[in-house]
């Protein structure tokens, strides 16, 4: 196996798994350590996947990217801490954007029903874990649904949208970075996305800090667009920090 099919293979491995280990990928390719951080090296100049401390994760882009299933089974317990971290701050908002993916699914269920609550979403999963809330309205945005994340998307979801004055928005993203803002892989997802976040007074971002320093295809945001973000203690306090001087307040949980 040379480098290339080598490389090939572990990307392969990373987006099947959603991680990848030095050491078990060097035993499973009868290679050493170091070939495969060398691999690893050259897979993250090519921007498909992230390093981190003893592996990587996948990069989602144009050519690649997580279906709800899979996202529903990875980083589990971190997506359920940013997800209650990010409910407290909610505030006096009474009507909420709850963009598609498994945290804002999250963080939907957690959603007071003690007082009404109008919530705005693309995601037909989030949609039904909350329409027998009896405080919250639910508005679903028409469109084209995506078989991957089972969502709206198109110009039906952004012209529904464009009605609309959402107090705050509860936004994910694929990647994001201080240098390229936050990214999705698919143009009519970041469409939703930009036009959501036009259309809110206040935006918080939520996501696992393997998103942080990925890159996709479609940028539909900046970093300084967000009041607030909310991650896991995965990413440093320095980069946090880092982040926060662009104008959010970082939150790690």
């Amino acid at each position: 196996m040379n480098a290339e099919e080598r490389q090939s293979r572990i990307l392969a491995l990373a987006r099947h798994h959603g991680r990848v280990e030095v050491t078990t990928t060097a035993v499973g390719l009868a290679v050493a350590p170091e070939t495969i951080r060398r691999d690893l090296g050259v897979l993250e100049r090519r921007g498909l996947i992230r390093r981190t401390y003893g592996g990587a994760y996948p990069v989602e882009g144009a050519g690649f990217e997580t279906g709800l299933p899979e996202r529903e089974t990875l980083h589990v317990k971190d997506k359920r801490r940013i997800a209650s971290e990010a409910v407290k701050l909610l505030g006096d908002a009474e009507t909420v954007f709850v963009d598609e993916g498994y945290t804002p699914q999250l963080l939907a269920s957690l959603l007071p029903d003690h007082r009404p609550l109008t919530v705005v979403t693309a995601s037909l999963s989030t949609a039904a874990a909350i329409v027998d809330s009896p405080q919250v309205t639910v508005l679903l945005l028409g469109g084209r649904v995506r078989a991957r994340t089972l969502a709206t998307v198109g110009s039906w979801a952004c012209a529904m949208l464009e009605r609309f004055v959402i107090d705050l928005a509860f936004l994910g993203s694929n990647g994001i970075s201080r240098e390229l803002g936050l990214t999705t892989p698919d143009p009519v997802v970041a469409d939703v996305k930009a036009k959501a976040l036009a259309v809110s007074r206040r935006r918080v971002f939520m996501g696992h800090h393997s998103k942080f320093g990925a890159s996709s295809f479609c940028r539909f945001a900046g970093v300084d667009d967000f009041e607030a973000i909310v991650t896991d203690t995965g990413l440093s306090s320095a980069e946090a920090h880092r982040y926060s001087l662009m104008g959010p307040r970082v939150h790690r949980v």
